[in-house]
């Protein structure tokens, strides 16, 4: 007996559903794995157990409007660079643009301008006088630096002089840093000027420890994206949306959140 119409108009429409369903459902996922370790307040665990701060809201804004979710991995800066040379990391907040780091990476449009400063003990800074990183090398100071962090062109090359390199301290961990400077294990640490502030706070050693006038680099923050994962069309989308956030005032409103400071938006730097 031959279905009629209206039976088989209802077979079509529940196969399409049908259809369609297992369409989505086969569609591949936009899922990003991305860097946070305990930096405020670019990333950091709140009182309630979250991972939140500047970085961690912006990018997750961005890949919401760019139907793809964030994965959090927590781990330490160094280990981040080769997890995302390999592959195995899709994102990296606040990193700086390097020839090397170029050869396996992709760089967004800049989120962030906040120097490298040498912090000091206050009562040691007279008794130095630093104009320039230059003059480390011709006094007995002991400096700290992170492991695989960029300090921009002139510590690259203070970095050719074996002078320089005997004066180094690798500190894996900032928190440690800033110990050894507050018990003389070493004259001074190059920090993020905004991190370097909260974490002495933090501390509680913002009485002793201080920023000096020495700036090391003033390069603006990128998001650095993984060449084997990522490709350049989904950092060029990145960025559009990224300048879409600073012109409706959504960014400024991120920042506004996290760091204490009045924004200017043509530095994006605190004024």
């Amino acid at each position: 007996m031959p279905f009629s119409r209206a039976v088989c108009a209802i077979f079509f429409l529940t196969l399409s559903v049908l259809l369609t369903g297992i369409a989505h459902a086969a569609a591949p996922v936009c899922e990003k794995t991305v860097r946070w370790n305990n930096d405020p307040p670019y990333s950091l665990r709140d009182a309630q157990g979250k991972v939140t701060g500047f970085y961690i809201d912006l990018i997750q804004d961005i890949l919401a409007k760019m139907d793809c979710s964030m994965n959090l991995v927590e781990m330490p800066w160094a280990r981040a660079l080769s997890e995302l040379e390999a592959g195995r990391l899709d994102i990296l907040p606040g990193a700086f643009k390097t020839a090397e780091r170029q050869r396996f990476m992709l760089f967004s449009d800049p989120v962030n301008t906040s120097p490298n400063v040498l912090f000091m003990k206050k009562t040691a800074v007279a008794k130095f006088n630093l104009k320039s990183l230059d003059d480390i090398t011709r006094l007995d100071f002991r400096l700290g630096v992170q492991m695989n962090v960029a300090y921009g062109s002139e510590f690259d090359d203070l970095m050719k002089n074996p002078a320089f390199l005997k004066q180094l301290t690798i500190v894996y961990k900032r928190h440690s840093g800033w110990k050894m400077v507050d018990i003389d294990r070493i004259d001074g640490l190059i920090a993020d000027e905004v991190t370097g502030l909260l974490e002495l706070k933090e501390l509680d050693l913002e009485k002793t420890i201080g920023k000096t006038s020495l700036v090391v680099s003033s390069s603006p923050g990128l998001i650095a994206f993984s060449k084997k994962t990522i490709d350049i069309n989904f950092v060029e989308d990145f960025n559009r949306h990224l300048q879409s956030m600073i012109s409706n005032g959504d960014f400024a409103k991120i920042h506004a959140k996290h760091i204490p400071c009045k924004l200017s938006l043509r530095t994006l730097a605190c004024q």
